[in-house]
């Protein structure tokens, strides 16, 4: 098996009928009892990422932020409370990106910009910076890449169709903040080297089994690069 390839099965969790019918469970429970639903990867990872922006002393709070498959939107709306102004969330399910924007409506937030869009879709993702809208600053990946990974572990097509458009969608110097459960970093140093190069990965819990020493999540902060035209 190359480093291309996952040691992992496809699944239904990278198909988008599975996350339409779980985020219209998300959303109804929402509307019946008030709760915004599962946070991927857990609270502990998503605070490391916000952190991680927060804390950036080059990147203004005027800074451009788009989350890629966000959900219910939190992550986004942690950064909002960390005075960041230029929001954006998109997902390729429609109850997704209902279920954020009520979510941040009940918190009084009206200011973060949510859009169905599919990262695999080249119109889709070519909408989001049409119009005079400017470039992103910071793409964040929660879970996205993983789920596109689930399609066919054997296939990189779709990964690096993924790649592709993320580097199309970021400034020069922007960053890719990704967090994986189902790729190592070596992997994703391999899997995103035309597109861009690793600047710092952020420590996790680790674990020892069988005397080795391992991690339940990666998360790697990428730089965008500068392409050859030809």
């Amino acid at each position: 098996m190359s480093e291309e390839e996952g040691d992992f099965h496809s699944s239904q969790l990278g198909s988008k009928e599975y996350w339409d019918a779980a985020y219209n469970r998300e959303l109804k429970a929402f509307t019946d009892i008030g709760d915004v639903g599962e946070i991927w990867f857990g609270e502990d990872v998503q605070n490391r990422m916000v952190r991680w922006v927060s804390q950036r002393s080059d990147l203004l709070h005027s800074a451009r932020v788009l989350d890629l498959g966000c959900g219910n939107g939190t992550m986004l709306l942690e950064l909002h409370e960390e005075d960041f102004m230029d929001l954006t969330g998109v997902d390729y399910s429609e109850a997704a990106i209902q279920l954020a924007t009520d979510v941040a409506a009940k918190a009084g937030v009206t200011d973060i910009s949510f859009e169905v869009c599919d990262i695999l879709n080249e119109e889709s993702v070519s909408n989001l910076i049409q119009e005079g809208k400017d470039k992103f600053d910071i793409c964040l990946d929660k879970g996205t890449y993983d789920a596109i990974s689930l399609h066919d572990p054997s296939d990189p097509t779709d990964r690096r169709l993924y790649a592709t458009h993320v580097h199309s969608l970021l400034t020069d110097q922007g960053r890719l903040i990704i967090t994986s459960c189902n790729w190592t970093k070596d992997q994703l140093v391999l899997h995103f080297e035309k597109e861009f190069e690793l600047v710092h990965e952020l420590p996790a819990p680790s674990f020892t089994f069988g005397g080795k020493k391992g991690q339940t999540v990666t998360t790697l902060i990428f730089r965008k690069k500068t392409l050859d035209a030809g």
